[in-house]
């Protein structure tokens, strides 16, 4: 008589060795205590807890984008939370990739649910910090632009800069490097202005 193979466990957290590709199924899966992120199948570990600085940046403009946002449409929520980019389906098995920015803000409320976002917000800001520079502008970059989101902000707390792509025509186009004494507009949040001068007065 022929013996049934037995299926391996199921997989309580990622290998980071694995050649294949996870889903957001997979991702459902795992029990563990660090965060990560998937980008098209490959997984992204958070190396450490972020800085103190991160988390005052994080804070600030939460509260100014919240701010601005009253009695708006458009919603903003910061991490953690899940946001899925689906590449044709919205299965879970069939999404590679789902990622936790700092901020992101969402103008078509059809893409939120219990689990977060499905689908691209139109807004998304990532404060960098010195662990995670690459992800944020080589593996990140590559996703939301695909993805189509129209406007992505990289906050540089410690050289106190923002930069911002906005999506044309399938391309990020780059703004010049704002500072200190720059008022900074959104092509997303029409009459949204960042003041840097005042935003970074306090970060040290």
């Amino acid at each position: 008589m022929k013996t049934r193979e037995k299926k391996p466990p199921l997989t309580k957290e990622p290998s980071f060795s694995y050649g294949g590709k996870y889903s957001y199924a997979d991702y459902l899966n795992w029990e563990m205590d660090e965060m990560v992120e998937i980008i098209r199948g490959k997984v992204f570990k958070w190396t450490a807890s972020p800085s103190r600085i991160h988390q005052k940046v994080a804070r600030d403009l939460t509260t100014t984008i919240n701010t601005f946002l009253k009695d708006k449409s458009c919603v903003m929520y910061p991490a953690p939370f899940d946001v899925r980019l689906p590449a044709k389906s919205k299965k879970n098995e069939d999404i590679f990739t789902v990622v936790q920015p700092d901020l992101c803000v969402i103008c078509d409320k059809s893409k939120l649910d219990d689990a977060g976002c499905i689908g691209a917000p139109d807004l998304i800001v990532e404060i960098l910090s010195p662990s995670n520079n690459r992800k944020e502008l080589y593996h990140k970059y590559e996703a939301y632009r695909e993805s189509g989101v129209k406007e992505y902000w990289l906050v540089h707390p410690f050289e106190q800069t923002l930069l911002i792509y906005t999506l044309k025509n399938g391309a990020y186009v780059p703004s010049r490097l704002y500072g200190k004494g720059d008022i900074v507009e959104s092509s997303v949040l029409k009459d949204f202005q960042l003041d840097l001068e005042e935003f970074f007065r306090d970060l040290d």
